[in-house]
Parts: C-alpha cells; sequence; structure tokens
C-alpha cells in the first residue's frame, strides 16, 4: 500500500478526498511520504508512530497540537498529524474563552466539525482545560457577576427661582459673555446674552454613579439654539450638532438627564449661548437617581460562579458526546510570585477580574471542577472508568514550582478531586556551551524524577526544544547547519528515551509536540522550503523515528 503523500494534500485542499481510519493507520508496505520533498535518505521511514512497540508501551501516546480551523481544513497539517500521531490537542482553541461570548452563548461549531471526523476516522483528541485564568469567558463572567438593578428613589436636589432674586448683577459663574437678573415677561429672570457661557445652577456634589435629572424653564422672543453642558459632559439636544433648540415666544421645559464626566465632583450645569438671540431662565431644579446597582453578596457571586461552571461544562460535554476521554483540567493555576507562610506558592488571585479559585476557594478549586466535569461527561454517554483529568503546569523544572503543584494536587486529592495525572509544559533548549548543556540535562532528568515520584499519569506537552549557540544566541531555523540540525535532533532523541525509561511503563500518558514544522526556530520534524513552502523532513523526524524504536 503505497501512497504518495503530495497528491493525498493536493485532493484533500480540492475537498474530494476520502479517507478511511485504515488509509492513515495502515503501516504494512507503507513508505510514508508526508513531505513533498524530502532528503533521501529519510524517504523510506515510515509514520512516526509506527515505531512504537505497543506492547512494551501500551499507554504512551504521541500527541500534536493544532489549531482546530488548521485541523479542519484537512490540508498538510492535518494529514502529517493523523498520519504520524496517536492523537492531537488544540491550546486554547476549545476553551471558553474562545467558545462562549459575553452574553454565554456557547459557539461549538468548529468542535462538532472537528469530532465527527475524528470519530469517522477513529482518531483520538486531547482536550483543552476545562478551567484556566487565562482564555477564559471572561466578558460572560463579568456579566453574570455584575451589581444587581435595585429600586431607588429619586433625590431632590438643589433649587434656584430667580424670581426671588433682585435685579441686577448675576452671583453665579460666568465664564464669557453677560448675564444678568433681569425683568421679564412680570418677573425676575436670568437674562443670558448672546455669546455667553454660565453656569445656571451649581455648587453641589456630584455622584459619577448617579444620574442627575436637571429641569429648567427657557424662554426667547427668537428661537433659540444652545449647548448644554452638565458637570463636564456636554448633553445633546435634538438639533444639529447636538444643539438644543426652544421655539420663540413661550415658555419651555427643558429636561437635561446626565451622568457628570469622570472625574468630576463639582456639580454645575451650563448653557452656552451662541447665537444672536437673548434667552431667559424662569427657575432651574436639579436632582438624581442614586446607582440602581448593588454589589452581588458573597453567596450570589459563588451561586453564579456555579452556575456559570456547570453550564460552561454541561455545553462542553454535551457535544462532547464522550468521544474526548482526557482533559486538561486546571491550567497554570500556580503564582511563583505569591508564597504561602508554609513557602510554597500561592494560586493565582486578581481584583481585576474574577478567578474561579477565588470565589470556589483554592481547597476546593480542583475538586469542584473535577465533580462538575465528572458529572457533565457521564450525563453525556461518557464513560467514567475511561476519563482522565490532567493538572497542566509550567516551569516545573523549578522544583520549588514542582513542589507546591504536588502540595496543592494533595490538597485536592484528599478533598475528593479526580487528577490522575501531570502535563508538564516543557521549556527546553539545546545550548553547545557544554556546561549550560549539562545544566539543561540535570534539568531535564529531576524533572522526570520528580514528575515520577508523584504516581500520578505523566504527560508532557509543548514538546519543542529551541537551539542556542555556545555565547547563548538562538539560533534560527533558516541558519541552521546540517550539523546543528543533528546535534538537536540528538538531545529530542534524548528526552524521548528518558521519559520512557524513567517514567514507569504504566504512567506514561504521552507527550505532544509543539510544532510540526519550523517556525522561526528549527523545532519542527519538518522544515520548510522558503521558496515552495513544502515541508521538509529534518533529522528530527529520524530522531522521532530511533527512540522511539529504541535506537
Amino acid at each position: 500500500m503505497n501512497k504518495i503523500f503530495r497528491n493525498v494534500i493536493l485532493v484533500l485542499a480540492a475537498g474530494t478526498f476520502v479517507v478511511s481510519c485504515a488509509d492513515y493507520n495502515e503501516t504494512n508496505d507503507f513508505k510514508a511520504d508526508p513531505d513533498p520533498s524530502y532528503k533521501e535518505h529519510y524517504k523510506d521511514l515510515a509514520p512516526v508512530k509506527s515505531y512504537l512497540n505497543r506492547d512494551q508501551y501500551p499507554n504512551l501516546k504521541l500527541g500534536a497540537q493544532l489549531k482546530v480551523t488548521e485541523f479542519n481544513k484537512q490540508e498538510l497539517a492535518h494529514s502529517a498529524v493523523v498520519t504520524n500521531f496517536d492523537n492531537v490537542s488544540f491550546g486554547s482553541s476549545l476553551m471558553s474563552g474562545t467558545i462562549v461570548n459575553a452574553k454565554g452563548v456557547m459557539n461549538f461549531l468548529d468542535m462538532s466539525d472537528l469530532l465527527t471526523h475524528v470519530e469517522e476516522i477513529g482518531y483520538e483528541v486531547y482536550g483543552s482545560p476545562i478551567a484556566s485564568n487565562a482564555n477564559q469567558a471572561d466578558d460572560w463572567i463579568k456579566f453574570l457577576t455584575a451589581p444587581i438593578e435595585i429600586p431607588v428613589d429619586f433625590v431632590e436636589g438643589k433649587k434656584v427661582n430667580f424670581n426671588d432674586s433682585a435685579v441686577g448683577e448675576y452671583h453665579g459663574t460666568i465664564e464669557k459673555g453677560t448675564a444678568s437678573i433681569a425683568k421679564y415677561d412680570g418677573q425676575n429672570c436670568l437674562k443670558i446674552g448672546t455669546q455667553t457661557n454660565v453656569h445656571i445652577v451649581e455648587g453641589f456634589e456630584v455622584d459619577p454613579l448617579a444620574k442627575y435629572t436637571c429641569t429648567f424653564w427657557m424662554r426667547s422672543d427668537k428661537d433659540a439654539t444652545f449647548t448644554v453642558t452638565f458637570s463636564g459632559k456636554k448633553v445633546d439636544g435634538s438639533g444639529t450638532d447636538g444643539k438644543w433648540i426652544v421655539k420663540a415666544g413661550k415658555w419651555t421645559k427643558c429636561v437635561v438627564e446626565s451622568q457628570s464626566a469622570e472625574d468630576v465632583t463639582e456639580g454645575y450645569l451650563r448653557i452656552e449661548n451662541t447665537r444672536s438671540s437673548v434667552i431667559y431662565i424662569q427657575k432651574v431644579e436639579e436632582g438624581y437617581f442614586p446607582d440602581n446597582h448593588r454589589p452581588q453578596t458573597e453567596q450570589e457571586t459563588r451561586d453564579t460562579i456555579n452556575y456559570a461552571l456547570n453550564a460552561w461544562c454541561d455545553g462542553l460535554m454535551k457535544i462532547n458526546n464522550g468521544r474526548i476521554k482526557s482533559f486538561d483540567l486546571i491550567e497554570e493555576a500556580i503564582d511563583s510570585k505569591s508564597e504561602l507562610e508554609s513557602g510554597v506558592y500561592d494560586l493565582k488571585h486578581t481584583t481585576d477580574k474574577i478567578y474561579w479559585q477565588d470565589v470556589l476557594g483554592s481547597d476546593q478549586y480542583a475538586p469542584v471542577v473535577s465533580r462538575v466535569a465528572s458529572a457533565a461527561f457521564q450525563k453525556y454517554n461518557g464513560n467514567q472508568e475511561e476519563l482522565r483529568f490532567f493538572i497542566s503546569e509550567v516551569g516545573l523544572e523549578n522544583p520549588k514550582m514542582f513542589e507546591s503543584l504536588k502540595y496543592w494536587i494533595g490538597i485536592w486529592d484528599n478533598n475528593g478531586a479526580k487528577i490522575d495525572g501531570i502535563n508538564a509544559k516543557l521549556s527546553l533548549t539545546y545550548s553547545e556551551d557544554p556546561t549550560k548543556q549539562a545544566a539543561n540535562v540535570t534539568s531535564l532528568e529531576t524533572l522526570l524524577a520528580n514528575l515520577a515520584s508523584t504516581g500520578k499519569l505523566i504527560r508532557l506537552s509543548n514538546f519543542d526544544i529551541k537551539y542556542q549557540d555556545a555565547e547563548g544566541a538562538n539560533v534560527t531555523a533558516d541558519k541552521i547547519t546540517d550539523e546543528q540540525r543533528q546535534k538537536l535532533a540528538d538531545y529530542y532523541a534524548f528526552v524521548i528515551k528518558s521519559y520512557m525509561t524513567k517514567i514507569p511503563h504504566d504512567k506514561q500518558a504521552g507527550f505532544a509536540k509543539g510544532n510540526l514544522a519550523d517556525t522561526s526556530d528549527p523545532v519542527g520534524l519538518w522544515s520548510v522550503d522558503s521558496k515552495s513552502k513544502d515541508w521538509v523532513r529534518t533529522a528530527t523526524y529520524k530522531a522521532f523515528c530511533d527512540a522511539l524504536s529504541g535506537q
């Protein structure tokens, strides 16, 4: 069964190729050619996953990460993943921050498409984190936990009746022009000349959250056009450019409703009379409705967050329908800048927005999330015996970070959380400096030993290795030499072999490649031809095959 992969890719792009599970996974007499061009001595290599002895390593799964949109195109990257790896993960693409909008509407179209496809071809997906501090539906959480509206009464404020003032000088603020108390229509009024800016009421404090109502009665012998500003905020009328218009010859009631401008505490209502007609003000009344919201109580917020968690897990597991069986339960919860009294790192907390653990409680974070997610998984045809939850964390090469994670997993385990494994996000570098590289190796071996000591399933993700020269500068993909590429490949093989020997076979959940092809860094099993954009196998591809086969 010989297949030329380039042709497969072209047909996939045209949308006419239908592939079966057998087409992807057949390895007998299979000349895998996932790159349209290749180096001669790599052309006869089979798919990477075919080199693993499944009898000896029954739990070890080879994974890779893609974006959902990239996978759903069913083109080159999709084919390379399905042919060479056991499962695919999608980073933040299937997290609530991508799927849930500000009003709680959940868009699972992309997820539905990919799950239908992987079910058809008999493939596996490793689930995105269910709960995290980043890539969460923050706008929805903010909407749900917003202050609650309550009934409030109107509060009467300052009143000014200019008929009570003596004819003559106006003692209010006149920013420019002329204003005075004058006899008009049988009573004393505030007379505002043309080209005049004047405060017709002032001297009261404003609450920036309150909505104010200012009412005044105006008359002019000609049609009057003017501008209104309340405490620093222009209030538009019905005329052009937000002008207010009063028809000539009758007293007109004008009602201004507005909050104050931000950071303004002095209350005033300003009239800017820029037209040629003099206007008269009879009286002014000011009052306000206090802020008609109150913060949610602690219990209300807790109930709201529990509702959100249940709604999210229910929607996620309904569309999943038992097909994804392994998930990151919680992602990157530990704060390396904050310590508990015991010296271990605390969980992340914030006042800028709501983190799940801020409301659920640090000790109950994983127990609550695992309980809700497990129940939803079982509700929608999931087999509980197949369900696996991992805690995903970065920086575990740091012994204190690892000990802190171990501490929190112990707390969560004791409180009834379902935690089957640890998903360690790697940050690996190969250095040409012998001293630095020796330290890199020691750090890796210590990490693997520490992970093995937990007794949990162990998964390594973000399995990309950068290359540094002897001076510590990163070597880019377009500059790396064949010799350097081979050194990098050898280190990939070393990491794979170390994992396979140091993690007990029954605890090997596998590892996931971060990038299939080179980025700006030479991290890929394939490089990308600068002209044709074809994928070309690198020494790393062979290193994976050799390491998995035990060579």
